[in-house]
């Protein structure tokens, strides 16, 4: 395994700017439109994205280059409008509410990737399917006895961004991942580049900052998370990524007063545990099918 001190350093710091962006995306978005917020930050996005892909071997010529033109799209398209639903969400139903919900991500991916990848999944990882979305039910326990509609929405930031892992998994058996990096950028901003100018809001001075602070960490953090898979397998990333919920959480109880109820903890963790052992099981099972392939 590649794994080293180093790498754990990037992954501990694209997280923690993650949590500070998604703190920073609802000082935002409640004040001015979703979209001209993720339009603006899509615009740092792409120039990393063009950057990247330039200083990337083969230059940007070939990482532009697919063989899945159609889908490189549908998954910038997917990314942007689930960033957009995302960021409304921090306003709606709060950071910690979003996150706890979001972190079921792993969750739908595994259920998308029996139709869409043709991949199996075995009863180890059903129970932990079901066991997460226990933990869901758990998240989304209404206190007035009646369910909120306002957690459609994060729930659907959840299955876009699922959706959105399922078809980058898909091209990535043909195209590198600059390849997919560089449409991720480039599609969502000129996707936002379309709708966002309908929404202009003149910004506040002060808010400017905030603008140019949010950019700047969305492209470090990305920055950071290329860095960490250079350096440390994918395995033990992801489930250092369910720190962003913890991180996240803090945020919104100590800056913006988010409260924060007990079913809603006891299903955030349950939604994590299944998360991470979904995780490890695809790991354990991909390391056996590489085996026996040797073998």
């Amino acid at each position: 395994m590649k794994s080293n001190s180093t790498g754990y350093v990037f992954t501990l710091l694209a997280i923690s700017i993650f949590a500070i962006q998604d703190g920073i995306s609802k000082h935002l978005v409640s004040a001015y439109p979703p979209l001209l917020v993720a339009m603006i930050r899509y615009w740092a996005f792409m120039l990393f994205a063009i950057a990247m892909a330039s200083r990337a071997p083969g230059g940007l010529r070939r990482n532009v280059r697919t063989r899945h033109p159609a889908l490189q799209i549908a998954r910038g398209l997917l990314l942007a409008a689930q960033i957009v639903v995302a960021i409304s969400s921090f306003v709606i139903v709060g950071l910690a509410h979003s996150q706890a919900i979001f972190s079921s991500g792993p969750l739908m991916v595994a259920l998308l990737s029996i139709p869409i990848l043709g991949e199996k999944v075995g009863w180890r990882r059903w129970l932990a399917i079901c066991f997460g979305f226990v933990g869901v039910l758990f998240i989304l326990k209404p206190e007035s006895g009646v369910f909120d509609a306002r957690f459609l929405v994060p729930l659907s930031g959840a299955l876009l961004f699922s959706f959105y892992v399922v078809l980058t998994r898909y091209v990535s058996r043909e195209d590198n991942a600059m390849t997919s990096f560089f449409y991720t950028g480039v599609v969502g901003a000129v996707a936002m580049s379309c709708i966002g100018p309908f929404f202009w809001t003149t910004l506040a001075p002060r808010d400017w900052i905030f603008m140019g602070i949010l950019c700047l960490t969305g492209v470090s953090s990305h920055y950071f998370l290329i860095r960490a898979y250079d350096t440390l397998d994918a395995v033990v990333i992801q489930p250092l990524t369910y720190l962003q919920l913890v991180f996240s959480a803090i945020i919104g109880v100590t800056i913006f007063g988010e409260k924060l109820s007990a079913p809603m903890v006891l299903g955030a963790l349950i939604v994590v545990a299944a998360g991470m052992f979904t995780i490890w099981r695809e790991h354990a099972l991909a390391k056996t099918k590489i085996k026996a392939a040797k073998s």
